[in-house]
């Protein structure tokens, strides 16, 4: 696989490899299905982390896209449609493979369906209700599709308005109002939910679309703001570092050490401890979108490992685990073969989703590129 390790941002491919890795640690617990101490725990939180960096970079890349494209030119129908279309060609291939296979796994091993499967080819599966177990992963794939769609659509009707007010301006204005109504979303739910746990907490409003697209537009505010103020988003980037490494520690160690629990405390949970989240990894940007290389030894697996990231996220739990434990049970097996079986679980994935990666979403996302497609949407 030949990388042009030139074009790319270290810093924000540290950031990805970090958040894959994070959510594949999580889901290995399931490898140590009686084991209950403070490495499991922290485990479980790890992969609540790790979806929560894709959305803020997820937000931070496509902002700074959005933006100059808005700014730039006269956004017209062809501008936002060629943006959905490169997104799309990104993003639908590599899931709608998964699916197929997951529908296709679930009917060999005798495993049930959810009654809505058709919901999953719309990216509906969690709009505002629980998601069904099957395809668990899947639950952020809808909440990346509608903000695709909500911030350059909203852009591009605001123009109509011919408002007297700059585009640059007006970008801001249209982000933060995204960011407002769906913070408000969880404002609603926790009215409409006084009594909830973590259970109940972890599979609705955490994974639930209308809930959760704010995440992904901090990440846009933070390009938005690389853009206008750069020699600010470079001159205090260690101090963003230092005050988002903090809230990040505080809520997600400090809180939970104070017996701050969702029981007790619901509108914490429901309402704020998402959006802080975002805002602390969004603080984190700054600090990372300007690293631009390292050591080769370290530049190399961590690239790789960003670029197949898309695949692992997809396959490592519903496909690999799912299949291994099919397989191979782990009840019964002593610490050290639970041990091999870990190293077994991280290799496979890390070998499928690269042949993923370089057979597939790879060659799929290209067709974008191609002058067929250019010519017809841009």
């Amino acid at each position: 696989m030949k990388i042009n390790y030139e074009k790319r941002i270290f810093g924000l491919d540290i950031m990805r490899a970090i958040a894959i890795l994070l959510v594949v640690c999580s889901h290995a617990v399931w490898i140590f299905p009686q084991t209950k101490n403070v490495l499991t725990d922290l485990m479980s939180i790890a992969g609540v982390i790790g979806v929560e960096i894709f959305f803020v970079l997820s937000g931070f890349l496509i902002g700074r896209l959005i933006y100059n494209l808005f700014v730039s030119s006269e956004f017209t129908r062809k501008d936002i449609t060629y943006f959905w279309v490169r997104r799309w060609f990104r993003t639908l291939p590599n899931y709608y493979l998964i699916l197929v296979f997951n529908v296709l796994l679930a009917m060999f091993l005798g495993t049930s369906m959810p009654d809505n499967l058709w919901q999953y080819f719309f990216f509906m599966q969690n709009f505002s209700w629980e998601m069904p177990l099957f395809f668990g992963e899947s639950w952020s794939l809808p909440i990346e599709e509608f903000a695709y769609i909500i911030g350059p659509l909203l852009l591009y009707l605001v123009l109509f308005l011919k408002l007297k007010i700059n585009k640059s301006r007006l970008f801001f204005l249209i982000t933060s109002f995204i960011v407002v109504f769906f913070f408000m979303t969880k404002v609603y739910y926790n009215i409409s939910h006084p009594e909830t746990d973590m259970m109940f907490w972890n599979v609705n409003i955490k994974a639930g679309t209308i809930y959760r697209i704010d995440a992904i537009y901090y990440g846009v505010l933070a390009a938005y703001l690389s853009l206008i103020k750069p020699s600010f988003w470079r001159r205090f980037r260690f101090l963003f570092l230092i005050i988002g490494g903090a809230l990040f520690l505080g809520l997600n160690f400090i809180i939970p050490s104070q017996q701050i629990f969702i029981e007790t405390h619901p509108f914490f949970w429901n309402v704020l401890y998402l959006p802080i989240n975002s805002i602390a990894i969004a603080f984190m940007l700054p600090l990372l979108s300007q690293i631009k290389s390292a050591p080769k030894l370290i530049v190399v697996p961590i690239t790789i490992i960003s670029l197949i990231s898309y695949s692992m996220y997809l396959i490592h739990y519903s496909v690999v685990m799912q299949l291994m434990k099919h397989v191979f049970p782990t009840e019964g097996l002593s610490n050290l073969n639970l041990l091999i079986y870990l190293s077994i679980y991280f290799i496979i994935t890390l070998i499928g989703s690269y042949m993923l990666y370089v057979f597939f979403e790879r060659p799929m996302t290209n067709l974008r590129d191609t002058a067929k497609i250019k010519n017809r949407f841009k």
